[in-house]
């Protein structure tokens, strides 16, 4: 793990890994929302966070196990995706997302047997 002087705070890095996990909560949560499971509809937002976050996870082990070219694992690059992870959620919940579309509902066609 890099020590305080090689990881700072306020370094570029942080504010992709916020962005990143940011985008991937909206991409998972949306693509969720339109899924033909009710499951997956229902819990959207909690689907989209849990995958951001996987995905968070993902990178930070290949980092440790050196699979990127980086300074290795970050603790403040997971709180970094946690953050980015929480404003979508804020986000989507103020934006009243809720995880179903309009065009959800069922519309039954009466047929004629005449």
């Amino acid at each position: 793990m890099p020590n305080n002087d090689e990881d700072p705070w306020w370094a570029p890095d942080k504010l992709y890994h916020l962005l990143f996990c940011f985008s991937l909560t909206i991409l998972f949560s949306s693509l969720s929302a339109r899924s033909r499971y009710p499951f997956l509809r229902r819990h959207s937002i909690s689907v989209g966070s849990i995958l951001s976050l996987l995905a968070g996870v993902a990178k930070e082990a290949a980092d440790h196990l050196g699979f990127f070219q980086s300074s290795g694992a970050s603790v403040k690059d997971a709180v970094a995706d946690l953050i980015g992870v929480l404003i979508a959620d804020l986000m989507l919940l103020v934006l009243g997302f809720s995880g179903r579309p309009e065009h959800d509902t069922v519309k039954v066609r009466e047929v004629s047997i005449v």
